[in-house]
């Protein structure tokens, strides 16, 4: 058990867990390699259709990308406190940078070009800015390669002990059960199940989060 406790406080990014014992550093690896088993069997079929990239053509996949709307042509639960000018406003300008986007080689430039064009729209954030580039990113076949963290992705990190300052985290510097999931996939792992990790971490009980 000392080996496995120690082996825990290498998986943290500059800090150690916050776990009392070696018991409690098992319950986290434990609860770790459940949310990940639970995510690729229930979570993830769902995540890759809506990132399948079929959309005809790149126009075709910004106007559906940034009305931030799901399968079910439906405001994203999260997104819905976007005023919808906000929304039309950024499709306005998104739709004109159907030429500087196809010329982005990899997600963080197409994130920043995103971000920076944006800059400006009032009730648009970083939560926004990263849905939006990963389903056109789905179409240019470029995909995060780093945990790009935000509002509820912050919570999940700090509440992991991790180092929640910065705007993305290498996978490297992540807990090893998480490292089995792709980057974005971390990131719905970090906002759905943030709570979890506090419950379990701290030693509170709490229901699940979804």
């Amino acid at each position: 058990m000392k080996k496995l406790s120690s082996d825990v406080s290498r998986l943290t990014y500059k800090k150690p867990w916050r776990v009392p014992s070696s018991e409690k550093a098992h319950e986290v690896l434990h609860l770790l390699q459940s949310i990940v088993r639970i995510y690729a069997l229930k979570i993830r079929p769902r995540a890759q259709a809506e990132l399948d990239g079929s959309q005809p053509t790149l126009a075709a996949a910004i106007r559906a990308a940034a009305p931030a709307l799901n399968g079910q042509q439906k405001r994203y639960s999260h997104q819905r406190r976007i005023k919808r000018a906000a929304i039309q406003h950024s499709l306005g300008i998104l739709s004109h940078l159907e030429g500087p986007i196809s010329k982005c080689a990899d997600f963080s430039s197409l994130f920043t070009l995103i971000k920076d064009e944006l800059v400006d729209v009032t009730g648009i954030g970083d939560l926004y800015v990263y849905d939006t580039a990963l389903r056109i990113g789905a179409k240019l076949g470029v995909f995060p390669e780093k945990v790009y963290l935000h509002a509820g992705t912050r919570i999940g990190v700090r509440n992991l002990g991790l180092d929640a300052r910065r705007t993305a985290l290498r996978m490297a510097s992540l807990p090893r059960a998480l490292r089995r999931l792709k980057p974005h996939e971390v990131e719905d792992v970090l906002c759905i199940f943030k709570d979890r990790f506090e419950a379990t971490v701290r030693g509170v009980r709490r229901s699940w989060c979804g």
